[in-house]
């Protein structure tokens, strides 16, 4: 009898129960495309700032500790401590290897750059010469075979001639504001002398302006970075550009003594992708190393993350509420359309309870529709969002279903109450006699 009457509601009044199912499923939507992007947003903004640089530096054990890691002028040393090159691809064998996209070795040298050949020049005068990787191919032990460098870790340059090779020894890249200075064009040959009159003559392949310190120097490949040195195998500091959880209280607690965890602590710690638990394990796999997250690099990401993480949420909420009144008001005016009728049930007899749990079955049945609806558009509109804004798919995730399983069934009690409230209080003889 109750699915026979279930049946006959949801038939006979197809029409408002289409509207409610279709108010439901527009919640849906929003809530499983919002949480979709939500759960989602962490990986896509580490993406987007892996492509502005390193969020990690590794010098080497007693190096000066720079404020602006990126303000390295200054740090151009032709001694002292150092990193071992054949050391930099470990690298990408500890344990958050595949979080880390871009990495690059340095050897900076105060070089005296004169004229060369043809070139017109001002007389020798003191430069910073940086020597880096470009697409260096690295073989690792696992057998993959990745690239590294200066092309993707400095990917938003702007260049002028075009990136150089690690294998084009005799081929330099210039600043612009060097270039500027000294009226450098594609094609001059500069001759570059180290501090122990090691010299190289290289020409200019390429122009570019980074919008920093950068534009003042001379790029060259690191071999020839070591031979003006008089280092060979040895860099001054590794960049890593890698994606990372934003820090908690534990990742802090970390950063500042690792061994002050619990066992507990640490295990979570190491096992998550912070910053502090990646520079750690870079400075295992290196010898005599200290790698440091930059921290307004990482402290952006936290920003980033936690307003777009309310945004998302408030969107959610909002799109929720107005799906509960709207629920609302449609089921209480398909209550006040069958009062009649609920008002004859009572009177031959069936309880209050009898007749909500009716009214709650109708709902279950159109909120699974709508639901169901809505959230397969959800999953469709969480993909649009992500290729229009990130250029890449958003990953489902079942704790989204469950979510939003969850908050349909919230909305549909909730929007169910007013007209339960007004139920329980209708009067069979009132209504029966039309007042």
């Amino acid at each position: 009898m109750f699915l026979r009457m279930l049946r006959g509601a949801l038939i006979r009044h197809r029409g408002g129960r289409a509207m409610i199912a279709l108010t439901t499923a527009l919640g849906a939507c929003v809530a499983t495309a919002m949480l979709g992007v939500a759960f989602d947003v962490g990986d896509k903004v580490s993406q987007e700032l892996s492509t502005y640089g390193a969020n990690i530096v590794v010098q080497p054990k007693g190096a000066a500790v720079l404020d602006d890691v990126y303000g390295l002028a200054d740090a151009a040393t032709t001694g002292g401590p150092a990193l071992q090159e054949a050391e930099v691809a470990n690298i990408k064998t500890i344990f958050w290897a595949f979080n880390i996209t871009q990495f690059a070795p340095f050897l900076e040298v105060a070089a005296q750059v004169g004229a060369s050949g043809e070139a017109s020049m001002a007389d020798a005068a003191p430069v910073t010469v940086v020597g880096s990787w470009f697409a260096h191919q690295l073989a690792l032990p696992t057998g993959e075979h990745v690239s590294a460098g200066l092309i993707e870790l400095r990917a938003w340059w702007e260049v002028a001639g075009g990136w150089i090779a690690d294998g084009d020894v005799g081929l330099a890249m210039v600043g612009s504001k060097l270039a500027q200075e000294r009226g450098l064009g594609l094609g001059d040959w500069l001759a570059l002398t180290g501090p122990a009159g090691q010299a190289v003559d290289v020409q200019v392949a390429g122009l570019y302006t980074a919008g920093g310190d950068e534009d003042g120097q001379v790029l060259v490949p690191l071999a020839v970075a070591q031979q003006l040195a008089g280092r060979p195998g040895e860099v001054d500091r590794v960049e890593v550009a890698a994606l990372t959880t934003p820090d908690n209280d534990l990742a802090r607690r970390a950063a500042q003594n690792p061994g002050a965890l619990t066992v507990s602590e640490w295990e979570t710690w190491y096992c998550t992708a912070y910053a502090s638990s990646i520079a750690y394990q870079i400075e295992e796999v290196m010898t005599d190393a200290v790698a440091k997250p930059v921290r307004e690099v990482t402290e952006a990401q936290g920003t980033i993350l936690t307003k777009t993480g309310m945004i998302m949420i408030l969107v959610t909420l909002l799109s929720l509420l107005a799906s509960a009144l709207g629920v609302a008001n449609l089921v209480t005016a398909s209550v006040m359309e069958r009062a009649p009728q609920i008002g004859l049930m009572k009177a031959v007899g069936a309880p209050d309870g009898a007749v909500v749990r009716l009214i709650l079955a109708e709902m279950a049945v159109i909120g699974l529709a709508g639901g169901v609806v809505g959230f397969g558009l959800g999953l469709g509109a969480a993909q649009v969002v992500g290729f229009a804004v990130f250029g890449g798919a958003i990953t489902p995730r079942p704790v989204v279903a469950a979510l939003v399983a969850l908050l349909v069934v919230l909305v549909m009690v909730g929007g169910s109450l007013p007209a339960i409230r007004l139920l329980v209080r209708l009067r069979p003889a009132e209504v029966l006699h039309g007042r």
